[in-house]
């Protein structure tokens, strides 16, 4: 009897299928996003460089054939003349009084909101309209229905008490544009405190009311803390507008009477001055100034989601 041994069946050949690598990967999510990166750098950094590059000339376009390489002596002239120096006084005082006023009343706004009562949404919403109007609609809303000496509301009561009719504009012409300013910002910033004050941790509340904690101990030991970071943002996000801002200065003064801000000066520079390098110089610091306050913007949103996670 013969054995018969039957050799062994081969194994199937199993062919490998590469993946592909990270990187391959990390450039396939981001293709799609291509597009619309390059037509923000074509739209907003191609500009810039350009006024960047005419920043260094002594360039009015009424001569074109007489503009020349000066360096920096524009950004010189920018920093020593004593008119675009009061302009940059102006720019930071309208924007330090503008956000420190909206952010108090932003603040108790966003402390009687965060109370339960009827009517609650009503209330929010019309809060939050004056932060919805056009800017320069609401200048020319305060402009005209409010400040008019003539027919405007404010003189209208003091008439029906009265009182005085001041040209408001004349009388208090910076004022007048930081209450205009004041009333479109402090919805914003109601909106961000009102957030921070829905974020509390309800349990650590509880327990300082059953210590016997007051209302104003509750308020200072735990929600202003807790609200640091809230104001911060606040502070940061009101700042980088207000010192660009242009259409309250141009619609209520159009810059006169010691209101004129760096914004509008580079306006004045270049349109009407038609100075093109002197206006982009005054650009360029505009923009580092609103570059360096958006820096800490992003470090405080960059810090609160870091805050969201860990209590997650």
């Amino acid at each position: 009897m013969t054995a018969t041994t039957t050799a062994p069946l081969a194994a199937p050949s199993v062919r490998t299928v590469r993946q592909p690598s990270n990187r391959l990967r990390a450039w396939a999510t981001r293709a799609p996003l291509l597009p619309a990166l390059v037509f923000m750098i074509v739209v907003t950094q191609l500009p810039f460089v350009a006024t960047v590059v005419i920043s260094f000339f002594d360039w009015n376009s009424l001569y074109p054939k007489a503009r020349h390489f000066t360096g920096v002596d524009n950004y010189k002239e920018v920093l020593t003349d004593a008119d675009l120096r009061h302009s940059v006084w102006t720019t930071v005082l309208l924007t330090v009084t503008v956000v420190l006023v909206s952010l108090v009343l932003g603040l108790l706004l966003a402390l009687l909101l965060d109370r339960r009562f009827r009517g609650r949404g009503v209330v929010r919403t019309l809060l939050i309209a004056p932060f919805l109007v056009v800017p320069v609609a609401a200048a020319l809303l305060w402009k005209h229905v409010l400040y008019n000496p003539e027919y405007g509301l404010f003189n209208g009561l003091l008439h029906y008490v009265g009182g005085p009719q001041p040209d408001w504009i004349s009388n208090t012409p910076l004022l007048a544009v930081e209450a205009s300013l004041v009333w479109q910002w402090t919805p914003f910033m109601m909106l961000i405190l009102l957030a921070g004050l829905q974020s509390r941790d309800q349990q650590q509340m509880e327990a300082a009311r059953v210590d016997g904690a007051s209302d104003w101990q509750i308020f200072r030991y735990l929600t202003l803390p807790h609200l640091r970071r809230y104001l911060e943002l606040g502070a940061l996000l009101g700042s980088i507008y207000i010192v660009q801002n242009f259409d309250a200065v141009f619609t209520i003064t159009s810059g006169g009477l010691g209101t004129a801000n760096l914004p509008y000066t580079v306006y004045q520079s270049f349109y009407q001055a038609h100075e093109n390098g002197l206006a982009s110089a005054a650009g360029v610091l505009v923009v580092i100034g609103s570059i360096i306050i958006a820096t800490f913007a992003l470090r405080v949103v960059s810090s609160l989601f870091r805050e969201e996670v860990s209590r997650a």
